[in-house]
């Protein structure tokens, strides 16, 4: 019987997964990892050939890829010969975007034999689900917020926006919606306005799937924000009953719609 690895990024996602799935956890060189598992694999993104040949050999045929990573840099002059032959399938795809990209490394996973499962799929438990509790108000600017993202998704720009009376206040980009966050904080405080986390149209929800945990409420509180909305079945929260409580804390509503 095959074993799962987890490829593991930063952020709570892998130790969330490990929990429920006794897995191989994969510790990229230069990715903070304390995730706990079965077994760990040390590697390295110049050394594929490696890494594919350690996960064969520790039983592996399922692989999920769980928590925040940046885009890849290779020192070219410590690449094996494998990652070396895919290397122009990387940067091919890295020049259409991130989604492209992810696309990319699934496919290349798979063309090596594995299955490669969605952190969601392993835990439906932290998917948001839909909750009543939106004041009208709320809900146009929600709609504003969804409308941008919408058009911008095709154009694989951000995850999250921020809308308030009918104004849209921010956009995710590469830096995130931390940054966003406190980019709301500092130039447009107290809006009450909101922020919608959907994930973008045709997005394999297997890599990168939209999350938010406590932080995240934190920093929409400090922003002035009166709540968040959520895309129903597409968006993680990290830690539900944590995420619940800071927002009863804090006086923020979130809700899920489709």
């Amino acid at each position: 019987m095959g074993r799962l690895a987890i490829i593991a990024g930063t952020g709570a996602l892998p130790g969330l997964v490990a929990a429920r799935h006794p897995a191989v956890i994969v510790r990229l060189a230069g990715v903070p990892c304390d995730a706990e598992g079965a077994g760990l694999i040390e590697a390295r993104l110049e050394h594929l050939g490696q890494m594919f040949a350690d996960l064969r050999a520790s039983g592996v045929t399922e692989l999920c890829l769980a928590g925040a990573m940046r885009r890849a840099s290779f020192d070219t002059a410590k690449l094996d010969a494998e990652t070396q032959a895919l290397l122009p399938r990387i940067m091919a795809a890295q020049g259409r975007g991130d989604d492209a990209l992810l696309r990319e490394v699934v496919a290349i996973f798979e063309d090596e034999g594995f299955t490669v499962r969605g952190a969601h799929e392993l835990r439906p438990d932290l998917l948001a689900s839909g909750n009543a509790g939106a004041t009208e108000a709320q809900s146009a600017d929600a709609a504003r917020a969804r409308a941008v993202l919408a058009a911008l998704g095709p154009l694989d720009v951000g995850q999250a926006a921020v809308a308030a009376k009918g104004q849209l206040l921010g956009i995710e980009t590469l830096q995130g919606t931390d940054a966003l966050l406190r980019f709301v904080a500092e130039t447009a405080p107290g809006s009450g306005g909101v922020l919608v986390k959907r994930a973008k149209p045709g997005q394999d929800l297997r890599v990168d799937m939209p999350a938010i945990g406590p932080d995240t409420v934190a920093l929409a509180a400090e922003a002035g924000l009166s709540g968040i909305e959520l895309q129903a079945g597409h968006v993680l929260l990290l830690d539900p009953d944590a995420v619940e409580t800071a927002a009863k804390a804090r006086g923020l509503s979130i809700w899920a719609v489709p």
